[in-house]
């Protein structure tokens, strides 16, 4: 059944329906007759309440999930509520500042993501969720440094400044000079490249003969730049926090969707490429439940922001993921003000 435009409710219709969806998003249980009734503004009789929630549900934006039971909103209850009639809660300053402070903090940009995760399902009750950047620096300059006769340092430099260190097993002792001539030839013959194209570069040179390298000097670009392959590939493409907020009190009459909203989870590459899907948005996403077919049996509802770095390049997604009873309108402005800030932090 196609939803109906929030104009074609009647006022009263529209307040009651307010009231149910904003009591159960607030209390996570069914809103019945004599709740509203009892409540601000609504001067009407539980019967004449019980006959407007008959019809929101015949439109199928309420249902009942037992027969003497309140009504709560339905997944297209939810939407036409978020899209038509959600008044945000803008993050006050001190809120703002919180989470300011906690991305501030020194360290890399693993570290700020990190924070950044868990903030989300702090702000939320739920799961904060962060798509890493897909970063693929060029390169400036790589310097290879002896620590000792089984490991050196390497050094990359990228052309946007960043740095970065890892360490470089080595079989043999490696003598300096075999040191220095690679991180030469890596500095003048491969400087400007993306680390994919300066790693098939370096192997068609050096399998052609005409990197004019040792032995030894070409085992070392191949080690120096390994190491760096080997490091994306195994860096996590989502990183998630607060999974346990998901076993709160109410789930416990639910276990079967909370069981399948954890395994959607674990299958973190089906979520990293729904968050993807945020990537183009100009604002917040908002998914609520079987909208995506991903979240079809747990019934979830994902909110989700692109960040930006300062040049306004999108470089990731962050969000939340949770019950469809999330608090929107709290969830939501705090989600794209974390994506601000996140955006600041690492641009």
């Amino acid at each position: 059944m196609a939803q109906p435009p929030i104009s074609e409710l009647t006022d009263r219709a529209r307040d009651i329906f307010r009231l149910v969806v904003e009591g159960y998003l607030s209390d996570g249980v069914p809103v019945g007759s004599k709740t509203i009734a009892q409540g601000q503004g609504i001067n009407l009789s539980p019967a004449s309440i019980r006959s407007v929630l008959a019809e929101l549900e015949r439109l199928g934006l309420l249902s009942a999930p037992h027969t003497s039971a309140g009504r709560m909103p339905t997944e297209q209850g939810l939407r036409l509520f978020v899209d038509g009639m959600m008044q945000v809660a803008e993050p006050t300053r001190e809120e703002r500042a919180a989470i300011e402070q906690r991305l501030a903090g020194p360290g890399p940009v693993e570290a700020a993501l990190e924070a950044t995760s868990a903030i989300l399902s702090d702000i939320s009750g739920a799961a904060g969720m962060v798509l890493v950047p897909r970063r693929n620096p060029r390169l400036a300059q790589m310097s290879l440094i002896g620590l000792d006769a089984a490991r050196a340092l390497a050094v990359l430099v990228g052309m946007d400044g960043t740095v970065e260190n890892r360490i470089v097993e080595l079989d043999d002792s490696v003598s300096a000079s075999a040191l220095q001539q690679a991180s030469n030839y890596i500095s003048a013959r491969l400087a400007g490249r993306t680390l994919p194209e300066a790693v098939r570069a370096m192997e068609a040179e050096i399998a052609s003969g005409r990197s004019a390298l040792d032995s030894a000097a070409a085992d070392l670009v191949g080690r120096g730049l390994a190491v760096w392959s080997q490091d994306a590939a195994r860096r996590p493409v989502l990183i998630v926090r607060g999974q346990a907020n998901l076993l709160d009190e109410t789930a416990l009459g639910d276990i079967e969707r909370v069981r399948s909203l954890i395994d959607d989870l674990e299958s973190k590459q089906s979520v990293a490429d729904l968050l993807d899907s945020a990537r183009e948005a100009k604002s917040t996403r908002i998914f609520i439940g079987s909208e995506n077919r991903l979240f079809a049996l747990s019934g979830s509802s994902v909110i989700a922001a692109p960040y930006r770095d300062r040049e306004g390049r999108v470089v990731g997604v962050l969000g939340v993921i949770g019950p469809t009873r999330l608090n929107y309108a709290r969830v939501v402005p705090m989600v794209d003000f974390t994506a601000r800030s996140l955006g600041r932090r690492i641009g």
